[in-house]
């Protein structure tokens, strides 16, 4: 699911992107060469996509038999001969693709939206004095609005190709925790307006998924707005029983007892 997130309440710094090639995967595929939007075929548009989720290079049987599944070794082959020099003629000079002996990938001088959203994502979720010396720094720094802009959209969503859909899942996770990652780190910057919707953000994206309905109750409480908190805890209660047949867990029912009164809620047993 695609959602719009945006931040109305903190600017944080630009994210600079300053690639003479720009490749957009995130929500629609586009490309951009020279700040001028490119129309490929369909063909093309899956080569590229195909490359950029291998970016060390891929042999290029591999590429051949994966987007042309359906048809035989050397007419695959030949279609990817084909299509390299379709997008030759739509790129011009400008070199999209480096071709080895053996393998394809794309030239350093693509930029990719995907990529950029994964390391920010990966900064973003880096735990204070992880792995490496410079963990801290990296967590303590701005969230560019750049950034929060891809976080917000899914890998290629309309596309239907069997190999997209790995990658997609595994780019849908990594941004479901960079959004609530993201709320946290706002929530405690006293930014709440913000936080909001970063949480609300992961929501859209996972109306399932407990742990961001968490992070919004948490800004109601965090607000003071005990009566949002409850509305929205049985939003999702109601939700959760619905879909799932499940009640929301111990987790939830803690966080939000000081607001209860009572005893846990632990609502109707399911029939």
């Amino acid at each position: 699911m695609t959602t719009s997130f945006t931040l109305t309440s903190w600017q944080p710094h630009p994210d600079p992107v300053d690639r003479e090639v720009w490749l957009t995967l995130l929500g629609r595929f586009h490309l951009e060469i020279r700040s001028r939007r490119v129309v490929l075929s369909p063909s093309v548009q899956r080569l590229l996509a195909f490359l950029a989720l291998h970016r060390e290079g891929v042999a290029r049987p591999v590429v051949a038999e994966t987007l042309w599944p359906d048809l035989a070794v050397r007419r695959a082959g030949a279609s990817l001969r084909s299509t390299l020099w379709r997008l030759s003629r739509c790129s011009g000079p400008c070199e999209l693709v480096r071709p080895g002996d053996a393998t394809l990938s794309l030239a350093p001088r693509v930029g990719v939206d995907l990529h950029l959203a994964e390391r920010s994502a990966a900064r973003l979720t880096a735990p204070p004095g992880g792995g490496d010396a410079g963990g801290d720094a990296r967590a303590a720094g701005p969230v560019p609005r750049y950034t929060l802009d891809c976080l917000g959209e899914d890998l290629l969503p309309d596309w239907t190709e069997d190999w997209l859909l790995i990658a997609r899942e595994h780019f849908r996770q990594t941004r479901l925790h960079a959004l609530e990652a993201v709320c946290r780190r706002l929530l405690r910057a006293g930014l709440r307006t913000a936080a909001m919707e970063a949480a609300m953000a992961a929501v859209e994206a996972e109306p399932l998924r407990e742990s961001a309905h968490r992070h919004v109750v948490r800004v109601h409480l965090a607000e003071g707005n005990a009566a949002e908190a409850l509305r929205h805890y049985e939003f999702f209660r109601l939700l959760l029983r619905r879909e799932l047949g499940l009640a929301p867990s111990a987790e939830f029912r803690r966080l939000m007892a000081p607001c209860l009164g009572r005893p846990l809620d632990r609502g109707p047993a399911v029939p």
